[in-house]
């Protein structure tokens, strides 16, 4: 019923800067919460970062002062505004958002980040 398109992922220098974004759609949504995980080949996905409904952030402790997550009411939509990135970034990032509606977690398709020189 939901939908999650990611974009905004990409290469990039160290020190550099991205930004993704995810937009769920569907006919039906009722916001329980977005964020974002990433996942290194073979590894276990790791929480980034996630929003719930009254702005509430998480971050992992590794992205502290670098990464922020934001969210778009307007266009159920939420980005992750990426600084400093270092190399331990690369990963694959996945967007997921938890719907109240059905109370099902949906994910996206997931996008490479990659931080090299």
């Amino acid at each position: 019923q939901v939908q999650l398109v990611e974009s905004g992922g990409g290469l990039v220098q160290p020190g550099g800067s991205l930004r993704l974004s995810c937009s769920a759609s569907g006919s039906s949504f009722r916001f329980g919460g977005m964020g974002w995980y990433r996942q290194v080949s073979g590894a276990q996905r790791e929480l980034v970062a996630v929003i719930n409904s009254s702005g509430t952030t998480t971050y992992v402790d590794s992205v502290k002062g670098r990464f922020t997550i934001s969210r778009d009411n307007t266009k159920n939509t939420v980005y992750l505004q990426m600084n400093s990135l270092k190399p331990d970034d690369t990963a694959v990032y996945s967007c997921y958002a938890y719907d109240l509606w059905d109370y099902h977690a949906y994910w996206g398709q997931g996008t490479q980040v990659t931080v090299s020189s």
